[in-house]
C-alpha cells in the first residue's frame, strides 16, 4: 500500500477547528468523502507542518493533530489591514456594488504585481479597507481526519504541480 510521500497524490477527509477567543474550538471547515481536499504532496502549498504530520500515512489511517499560528498561517498582522482609494475599484468610472461589498474576497495585485486575496472590512467615503491576512492567520488550528486514498502522480501532475482529473484541476 502506498504511503503519503513527496510527488504522491492525497486524498484526505477531515474536520478544521479552531480555538476561539473563548479556548473553545470551534468547527470551520469541513472535508467529507463527497468533496474530499486533494492535493499533490510536497507541492501543495499548505503548511510544511500540515504536511509533515501526514508524512508516512496510508490509505486508512486516521490523523489528529493541531498547528500553532507560526506552524500555519503566522500571527495576525495589522499592517496587513489597508486603506485603498475607492478608485482603484472603478470599472469605466463606476464602482460595483455587487463585488465590492464587506466580507467579500477579492484578488489584488501590489505594486511589484503579486497576487493575493483581501478581504473587504469596511468600506468608507473615499476608501476601502482591506485586510490581506490568511483568514486562518493568528489561529491555532485543530486537524481530525482520514486519508482516503494515497496514489502516484501522472508524469503531467508532476509537471504541473497540482492534482488533475477528480478533486483536482481541470484544463
Amino acid at each position: 500500500m502506498a504511503q503519503i510521500s513527496p510527488n504522491k497524490v492525497v486524498t484526505i477527509t477531515y474536520d478544521l477547528s479552531v480555538t476561539d477567543e473563548n479556548q473553545e474550538k470551534v468547527l470551520v471547515e469541513s472535508a467529507e468523502a463527497d468533496a474530499p481536499m486533494v492535493f499533490l504532496f510536497g507541492q501543495s502549498g499548505l503548511p510544511e507542518e500540515f504536511e509533515n504530520q501526514l508524512n508516512g500515512k496510508q490509505a486508512g489511517d486516521t490523523f489528529n493533530f493541531s498547528l500553532t499560528p507560526e506552524q500555519a498561517y503566522g500571527d495576525y498582522d495589522q499592517q496587513a489591514v489597508v486603506d485603498i482609494p475607492k478608485n482603484v475599484f472603478e470599472i469605466d468610472g463606476k464602482i460595483d456594488d455587487e463585488m465590492v461589498q464587506v466580507g467579500n474576497f477579492l484578488p489584488m495585485a501590489d505594486n511589484q504585481g503579486h497576487h493575493m486575496q483581501g478581504k473587504i472590512v469596511d468600506i468608507g467615503a473615499d476608501t476601502v479597507k482591506m485586510d490581506f491576512n490568511h483568514p486562518l492567520a493568528g489561529m491555532v488550528m485543530h486537524f481530525d481526519g482520514k486519508v482516503a486514498e494515497v496514489r502516484e502522480a501522472t508524469q503531467e501532475e508532476l509537471a504541473h504541480g497540482h492534482v488533475h482529473g477528480e478533486g483536482g484541476h481541470q484544463h
